[in-house]
């Protein structure tokens, strides 16, 4: 008598199970980017640079609230007050002036950006965690994609709880009820430094992958930092002496000026200060030089006006296209050369 056996599975039972067992790689960069973001939360260079932003916001606005007060009296001569608070320049006394917010954020939001990205990469290396990392069930670029992705999170995260903030005092403290096109052009200066953050963010990434140490790469970084926002006028101006004439006439003097204006537009604190001034104040109708004396004399004579969002939009259209071609350039470099890159340890 023969010996029952068990009937062998059939294939497709088998491959359906090992597909249900098997990951899913398509979701591999939201595994990363959750990973990471949780680890941000949690870290101290996190709660260092929230207080740092908080402070950097609180410090102008509380300055700035008693001239707001003050030109609530007179809010025809002072139109958009709420958004005001984010542009205005309080004066301390005779002697000190403080920058605005977005003065503040110019200056202290590319720390943001780059702190969580200087070491994603090559901290991985040093750490021997990344070959391990990449033997997971997951596509190579879901590493450098869901690391970034996480960046964008915390980045958009604080600056949506600093602009809520500043509203909320606005609406508590002052008294200030925003209109709707008020809340519009804050929404897009949001939108706009969250583009200016994320330059940081991207060319943080672009130095963890090109850097084999965290510590070399972040001092790359922040020397970068250092050198185009405090010393970036200073480097434009000898560069504008090399590339204009000595100025005999008139028509000179402005060509000299354009040129000037042109190689500072190549600094990008230059190209979030000049859209961030355009899209919170409506009273700013222009952010360039006439070039000839009879533009300069028309732009003397022009009669005070507010631009509507739509104008002011168009207005700044070429620094958020320069903003957002440089992000991408610098993020495109990174994916690039960590996919080339040998990981193995």
């Amino acid at each position: 008598m023969s010996a029952t056996t068990a009937p062998a599975p059939s294939p497709a039972v088998t491959d359906e199970t090992a597909t249900e067992r098997r990951p899913s790689m398509r979701g591999g960069w939201m595994l990363v980017g959750a990973k990471e973001f949780g680890d941000h939360l949690l870290s101290v260079r996190f709660i260092v640079l929230f207080l740092i932003l908080a402070l950097a916001a609180a410090v102008p606005l509380y300055f700035v609230s008693g001239d707001i007060r003050t030109a609530a009296s007179g809010a025809n001569s002072f139109p958009a007050l709420f958004i005001g608070l984010f542009w205005f320049t309080p004066q301390v006394n005779d002697q000190i002036t403080l920058p605005s917010v977005v003065g503040f954020l110019a200056l202290v939001g590319p720390l943001l950006g780059m702190a969580f990205a200087f070491d994603a990469i090559n901290g991985e290396r040093a750490e021997g965690t990344l070959p391990r990392l990449l033997s997971q069930p997951i596509h190579r670029d879901d590493v450098i994609n869901g690391k970034f992705a996480a960046g964008l999170a915390v980045i958009s995260m604080v600056l949506i709880v600093m602009v809520a903030a500043v509203a909320a005092f606005a609406l508590i403290r002052l008294g200030i009820i925003p209109k709707a096109s008020e809340i519009l052009r804050v929404i897009l200066w949001l939108m706009l430094t969250f583009v200016y953050v994320s330059l940081w963010l991207a060319f943080g990434m672009l130095l963890s992958v090109v850097v084999r140490r965290a510590a070399t790469s972040a001092l790359i970084g922040f020397g970068a930092w250092l050198l185009l926002t405090f010393f970036g006028s200073l480097i434009v101006s000898l560069l504008g002496g090399i590339f204009t004439s000595t100025a005999s006439t008139a028509e000179q003097q402005l060509s000299n000026i354009g040129v000037q204006e042109t190689l500072s537009r190549l600094l990008p604190d230059t190209l979030y200060r000049e859209a961030s001034l355009v899209l919170l104040n409506p009273q700013v109708t222009t952010v360039s030089t006439p070039a000839t004396i009879a533009g300069y004399a028309q732009a003397q004579q022009r009669i005070p006006s507010l631009l509507s969002l739509d104008q002011s939009f168009i207005l700044i259209w070429p620094q958020v296209v320069a903003l957002v071609a440089l992000t991408t350039a610098c993020f495109a470099l990174a994916y690039v050369l960590f996919m080339r890159q040998e990981v193995r340890a």
